[in-house]
């Protein structure tokens, strides 16, 4: 007996689907997964000893450059609520630098304050050796 041709023969894809779906799920199941972090080459600071001694706010030597409010003039250099200039707070931060150049040194500046006067107060701490400065914005 002879075949008749089809005009349109038909592929079931539902079980090649399944199959697939099956392989799919054999392999994230069976897959091993490398710790990336484990093979990374980091090296950590190792922790600081306690220090018996902590520094006391007035030892720390703030510093105001114009003030945004009140009645400092921009750009003008204030310790302690008192206008200095800048070869006042020259001889200070020497007298600090001989004592500790550890010494933390606080600098805030006024948003309007020009930048020409934080660069002259940040070479005089370098002249000197001071290196923990933290300068903040008002």
């Amino acid at each position: 007996m002879a075949r008749k041709p089809q005009d349109n023969p038909q592929l079931d894809m539902t079980p090649m689907i399944d199959v697939v779906f099956e392989l799919i799920i054999f392999f994230v199941v069976t897959i091993k997964q490398e710790d990336i972090l484990s093979r990374l080459n980091v090296n950590r600071p190792a922790p600081s000893p306690p220090s018996s001694t902590s520094t006391p706010d007035d030892v720390t030597f703030k510093i105001d450059i114009g003030k945004a409010f009140g009645s400092y003039r921009k750009g003008v250099y204030v310790r302690d609520g008192r206008e200095v200039t800048l070869d006042q707070l020259d001889k200070n931060l020497k007298d600090t630098a001989a004592v500790s150049t550890d010494t933390p040194i606080i600098i805030k500046c006024a948003l309007d304050s020009p930048h020409k006067a934080l660069v002259d107060l940040l070479d005089r701490c370098y002249k000197y050796k001071l290196y923990s400065v933290s300068v903040f914005s008002m």
